[in-house]
């Protein structure tokens, strides 16, 4: 018999949105530990390649009309909350620049199960590739840098 009694049930905040220019602490964004309510967390982390269709990236620059971008995320994340009955879910995208290896996305979705919870986790993650606007520059070893995809990028004058 233990003594003393079981710790109680802690119940999350429903997590947040967010960019940075920090090294993302994958860690401390996924932490739902304790919420008895959760029942699976689904973390997904997306990472820089260093090699992408046989070209070399030294770097990706994530650069993001900031406002925007940051509401565009919070309003996809409330979505998700609603749409897969999350308990919590954390988004956060990092700027600047990012090496091959680290992450640039951290994507956190807790839910009574798991089903909801990886279902949450790709849908945010594609929505925020189709919606959000944050942009990234591929730097080359040899010096040479592009837009990747850069249909998305905005042209001067308004036009897509």
């Amino acid at each position: 018999m233990m003594s003393g009694s079981a710790p109680r049930s802690k119940r999350l905040g429903d997590g947040h949105a967010a960019l940075t220019t920090d090294r993302l602490d994958v860690q401390a964004l996924s932490e739902c530990e304790g919420d008895e309510r959760v029942g699976a967390t689904v973390v997904f982390v997306g990472t820089v390649r260093g090699v992408t269709d046989g070209v070399e990236t030294s770097a990706l620059s994530y650069e993001a009309h900031g406002p925007l971008a940051t509401a565009m995320l919070e309003s996809l994340r409330a979505q998700a909350i609603g749409r897969f009955g999350l308990m919590a879910c954390t988004v956060v995208h990092r700027l600047g620049i990012v090496r091959p290896g680290e992450a640039s996305v951290v994507i956190a979705a807790a839910s009574p199960h798991r089903r909801d919870a990886f279902a949450a986790a790709e849908w945010l993650m594609e929505a925020i590739k189709r919606e959000v606007p944050i942009w990234k520059g591929d730097e080359r070893p040899d010096g040479g840098w592009a837009w990747s995809h850069p249909e998305a990028i905005p042209s001067p004058g308004g036009g897509a």
